[in-house]
């Protein structure tokens, strides 16, 4: 028996052993556990390296046994049934050992799951992730998984880094760590098998990889830290595009205290986003539904120039309007005026107020501006005149124009006062002039192209405020 065996019982979950310190260990299961003293000695940096050489020296010569990582500061082994995580200084402070051992191999039929979920998992195994938080009981509900689909008759494969789940001789485990992703890539489809259990997903190339095997019709399984559903889903978003993630993930299984928690699906669908009543605000929405009792709790889709990811149950005291109305409708109505305040009427309805006299040039001529920001938004909007006693008169200010860097400066003397910036008879646009009386505009931009324009011209520039 190895030296690091002796800290484990048949409660312990893992081991964590650093030069200074007592030795500690998880007791429970997951869910369920709590930190303890295994020794009332402190460990010493000798006693800690001659585990660490007894673990690797017992690992060479076990023929089920390998290193699985071998660098300067760090390795990681899988001994048996153990996986020992070694790091020295400088990557830590001081030596350090982790070994976990799973405490129990469960079968399928140990898990209490609903008949809708069974025959999804059992019938339509692809574009399926596993998710949860660290220690959930994410990869024995993967290895339970592994070995039902091994007892149906299908070739199943796992792909890990590192390899640590328990699983029988006739599955097959690559290892990420000893081979690129195109050369695992090739083994996959060149070898065809049912189903592939994907491990611990982290990083894009790892999303990536499983895109790839997936858009391949292969089917497969990832596993993937996750603090709830949804969170699962967002870690897609941003490596793929939106519109084609329910051709690669469809199901999401989120594992809790060991157990199966929620069971959501996706789907996509051409309709009126929930909140929005208008049809020609239909638009491609990805529904996510919980499984058991379909009810629609996410929904995915462009709003403005965003992706959003908005909950629609009663239960979570928001709609598509009241997350994101007053966020996107300021963004856009400060194209037209730095001034505007909004407030939400409903779930498909705000009122903008803004200054008077930006009021008639956002409404536009027989109001093409506003109904192209209402199109834009997908909301109705009404413009009413904000009193602003402060500004009423507006007077010609002076100022002095400059050139500096790829600024033009127009100094007004005064900090921090608001400012309205016109070409003869246009406006321009609303600025507050910084700590020393400089309202900036950057000359390669639209207003500051517009404003050399005027000056070579000859045109009348005014600043009233």
């Amino acid at each position: 028996m190895l030296a690091l065996e002796k800290f484990f019982d048949e409660h312990t979950m893992s081991v964590h052993l650093r030069v200074g310190t007592y030795p500690y260990g998880k007791k429970g299961h997951p869910g369920e556990w709590s930190l303890e003293k295994l020794e009332e000695e402190i460990m010493d940096n000798a006693r800690l390296q001659e585990i660490v050489d007894e673990i690797i020296e017992k690992t060479e010569e076990d023929e089920r046994s390998f290193i699985e990582i071998s660098r300067a500061n760090s390795t990681i082994v899988q001994y048996k049934d153990y996986r020992v995580v070694i790091v020295r200084p400088p990557v830590s402070d001081a030596l350090e050992l982790t070994a976990v051992k799973p405490l129990v191999k469960l079968d399928l039929d140990k898990y209490d799951i609903p008949e809708k979920v069974m025959e999804r998992i059992k019938e339509r195994s692809s574009g399926i992730i596993i998710s949860g938080e660290v220690g959930s009981g994410k990869s024995t509900f993967a290895s339970a998984l592994a070995e039902e689909y091994a007892k149906s008759g299908r070739v199943t494969k796992t792909l890990e880094s590192p390899r640590d789940l328990m699983l029988g001789d006739d599955i097959t485990q690559y290892s990420k760590n000893f081979g690129t992703s195109e050369e695992i890539h090739d083994i996959l489809f060149l070898s065809r098998p049912d189903n592939v259990i994907f491990d611990e997903m982290r990083d894009s190339p790892d999303f990536q990889l499983y895109i790839d095997i997936r858009l391949g019709g292969s089917s497969v399984i990832g596993v993937l830290h996750a603090a709830s559903p949804i969170d699962t889903i967002q870690r897609f978003i941003g490596r793929m595009e939106v519109g084609m993630i329910p051709s690669v993930l469809d199901t999401i299984i989120f594992i809790k205290d060991g157990k199966i928690g929620k069971v959501f699906v996706l789907k996509m669908v051409v309709k009126v986003p929930s909140g929005m009543i208008e049809a020609d605000l239909a638009r491609p929405v990805i529904e996510i539904r919980d499984l058991v009792s379909q009810k629609l709790m996410f929904e995915i889709y462009s709003y403005g120039e965003e992706t959003v990811v908005i909950p629609v149950t009663k239960e979570s005291g928001k709609t598509p309007m009241k997350a994101l109305a007053e966020k996107q409708v300021l963004s856009e109505f400060g194209r037209y005026s730095k001034s505007a305040e909004v407030e939400v009427l409903g779930e498909h309805k705000v009122r903008v107020y803004v200054p008077k006299r930006d009021k008639a040039k956002i409404i536009g001529t027989k109001g093409v501006n506003i109904t192209a920001i209402e199109k834009k938004l997908g909301i109705k909007i009404d413009v009413a005149a904000l009193e602003d006693t402060s500004r009423k008169e507006l007077k010609r200010i002076g100022y002095q124009a400059s050139e500096r860097g790829t600024s033009l400066i127009f100094n007004i003397g005064a900090a921090g006062k608001m400012v309205d910036l016109f070409i003869e008879d246009e406006f321009l646009f609303t600025s507050t002039s910084s700590k020393k009386g400089e309202v900036k505009v950057n000359k390669k931009s639209e207003l500051g192209a517009k404003l050399l324009s005027a000056m070579d011209s000859g045109k009348k520039i005014y600043i009233k405020g």
